[in-house]
């Protein structure tokens, strides 16, 4: 999947991934309380420092896509550039997410050539959206650059 360049409302951070369900709860909230009544033009979504998964403490930006996003607190916009990105939708709680992250991997390193890039998340729907977490739908995007012609 390309992506296209965008502005939306952000929250980032250098976190601890010891305390990332912390940061990622308060800075969801901030983000929230800051857009609410702005015209949303997409899901809310998430980008990670490899280093967050490898190191142990990296680079996070959450943010919600909506029109003329706002300066409030730590909320500001942020130009998401264009990306190429290997996707795939996990399905449930987060709890097992790892297995399907394994699974997109093994597909890229079979199919293209990964690239050091933050990882994209998309919160199609979440515990924000619904209590069930049998419900919750999150699109995993590894960026790539493809070695074959699609």
């Amino acid at each position: 999947m390309k992506g296209r360049i965008r502005t939306v409302a952000g929250i980032s951070g250098a976190v601890d991934h010891a305390d990332m369900l912390a940061w990622y709860d308060a800075a969801m909230a901030e983000l929230d309380e800051a857009v609410a009544g702005c015209e949303a033009s997409g899901p809310p979504g998430g980008r990670y420092a490899n280093e967050l998964f490898t190191a142990g403490y990296g680079d996070v930006l959450v943010y919600c896509p909506v029109a003329g996003p706002p300066v409030r607190g730590r909320v500001a916009p942020v130009v998401l550039p264009p990306v190429e990105l290997a996707t795939t939708v996990h399905h449930g709680p987060h709890d097992d997410i790892d297995v399907t992250y394994g699974r997109l991997g093994a597909w890229v390193v079979e199919h293209a050539l990964a690239v050091g890039w933050p990882i994209h998340e998309t919160y199609l729907v979440g515990p924000r959206d619904c209590s069930d977490p049998g419900a919750w739908r999150t699109e995993i995007g590894w960026p790539i650059f493809r070695l074959a012609p699609r």
